[in-house]
């Protein structure tokens, strides 16, 4: 069985690292580079050049799994082609789709065209050697930094940037920047509850952070963003740089006559993950369209992608082994937020459906717990 899988990311990672292998299972991990990279830490490498990655070798040691560098450009459900730049192109008999997410600008003018984003290294890099550059003594212009989303990657994105910001102030003596998060719901951090949510904003406010609830990006420029007030006011807000973590929606990559999707540009899957008129093809991650107990959408956060990705690669051995493939039941075990440094706050799961929630250190300690059972699964 010809098996290719499209994307190293959580999703892909999951299910390359649950295969073994076998007589029967040809795969292919096809990724554009070397390394997995583990998103949920890039605010960290953006405020603080944090090593986020891994070589992706080592751990497709043992299953039987060969990789390919190549970027895709195409995938054709009725050819059953995979389509790469200057490459090969790839057919198969089963097919994993894990090529996650890319920026949801919502066509706001300039934005595009002007914000950073927060998806891969080269983003992190990038702002990362813009905080350095605003404090060399020779710097002139704007220093300022505008966040567009408060959800977890802009709120953990303004943290980790506000202490890097203190600490190269200190360091060299400059005034420090200003930092604004923008937002236009009503609060930050709609995952959390209530409580949470006041404590992660009093430290924000502690940082020196301007926060801008109910305030819509309505343009960006180069140097300023012009923001709708809750009050339908205008106001432009200067700045050095702008960086949108806003919104997602699933890659357009994927051409096919029979595939149906829903919000963000997901594919509907169905129980086993697979698309009900390609029942050879697996959408995993950020991409699938994949459904909670009660008909909802499950989130398209690292965990449910890593819990997608390892059914998927069981149900693929089970497949090669002419067993009966396995439902998804996803599982949300928590969410934490990390608030810089050794700060954080969320919520663990507990038996009965009841969660617990908290805050500072012992929070920081359960989202790192999180991410070293993610590391030991793919290793």
């Amino acid at each position: 069985m010809k098996t290719i899988i499209l994307g190293a990311g959580y999703a892909g990672l999951a299910v390359a690292t649950k295969l073994k292998p076998h007589p029967d299972l040809d795969v292919t991990l096809v990724e554009q580079n070397p390394y997995h990279t583990f998103e949920t830490r890039l605010h960290e490498a953006a405020a603080h050049n944090t090593k986020v990655t891994v070589p992706l070798a080592p751990l497709l040691r043992g299953t039987g799994v060969k990789l390919d560098l190549a970027v895709i450009t195409e995938v054709n459900l009725d050819t059953r082609e995979v389509k790469t730049k200057d490459g090969p192109t790839y057919q198969y008999d089963t097919l994993v789709v894990g090529l996650g997410s890319v920026t949801n600008f919502y066509r706001i003018p300039g934005l595009a065209e002007n914000a950073a984003e927060l998806k891969e290294l080269k983003d992190a890099d990038e702002i990362f050697d813009y905080v350095n550059r605003v404090y060399d003594a020779g710097y002139v212009g704007n220093r300022d930094i505008v966040v567009g989303g408060a959800g977890l990657t802009g709120v953990e994105l303004v943290t980790e940037l506000a202490q890097r910001n203190e600490s190269l102030s200190k360091a060299r003596g400059i005034p420090p920047f200003k930092i604004y998060l923008v937002e236009a719901g009503p609060a930050i951090l709609p995952v959390i509850d209530v409580a949470l949510r006041a404590k992660a904003e009093k430290v924000l406010r502690d940082y020196g952070i301007e926060i801008l609830t109910g305030n819509r990006l309505m343009q960006a420029t180069p140097t300023s963003v012009t923001v709708q007030t809750a009050d339908g006011q205008q106001r432009i807000i200067e700045a050095g740089k702008i960086i949108w973590t806003g919104g997602i929606q699933a890659r357009d990559i994927v051409k096919a006559q029979n595939t149906e999707k829903g919000p963000g540009g997901r594919i509907v899957v169905d129980a086993e993950l697979r698309i009900p008129a390609y029942p050879e093809v697996f959408v995993v991650g950020d991409m699938s369209l994949a459904l909670n107990q009660q008909g909802k959408p499950v989130p398209t956060t690292a965990q449910h992608a890593g819990q997608q990705g390892r059914l998927t690669g069981d149900n693929i051995m089970r497949m090669v082994r002419g067993e009966a493939l396995q439902p998804y039941v996803p599982s949300t075990l928590g969410e934490f937020v990390s608030l810089g440094g050794l700060m954080a706050v969320g919520w663990m799961k507990l038996p009965w459906n009841q969660k617990l929630a908290l805050t500072g250190g012992l929070a920081h300690v359960m989202k790192r717990a999180s991410e070293w059972r993610w590391r030991a699964s793919i290793e």
